[in-house]
């Protein structure tokens, strides 16, 4: 799998119909996971809700989204991250490292329960990054 780079939106507990929404406009498959299918539910409220949403769409459309977990700020208009993510190891944690220069650490690049290598950060123009690299 080549590296991709594409907008990861946020909600607030409507990512199943926005993003339903979306596969309407654009076609292609979407594939929903909840929080409690990754073990990623810290508060039982938010085990049905989307943990990540991914759409492929045709022509190279990829579209990701999640809802944002109860207690985590969420302020529309900055719902948004850029998504790094792929296979090779070495090319995205090179990104990682360069973008991390002067930006703030959410989620450090470590292992995470599903598998891959995955972090968060803000850089410091305030753009938010996701980091992940496919597991083996």
């Amino acid at each position: 799998m080549p590296t991709r780079l594409n907008p990861y939106l946020s909600f607030r507990e409507n990512a199943r119909e926005a993003m339903e929404f979306y596969n309407s406009v654009f076609g292609g498959e979407l594939v929903l996971n909840t929080f409690a299918e990754f073990g990623g539910a810290d508060n039982p409220a938010d085990a049905d809700k989307i943990m990540h949403a991914q759409l492929e769409a045709e022509g190279g459309l990829v579209l990701m989204g999640a809802d944002t977990p109860t207690g985590q700020e969420y302020t529309t208009g900055t719902n948004y991250s850029v998504s790094l993510s792929g296979e090779d190891d070495a090319q995205l944690r090179g990104y990682w490292e360069k973008l991390s220069d002067g930006a703030t650490i959410v989620e450090p690049l470590e292992l995470a329960p599903w598998g891959d290598s995955f972090g968060m950060l803000v850089d410091k123009y305030g753009v938010s990054w996701l980091v992940n690299i496919s597991g083996s």
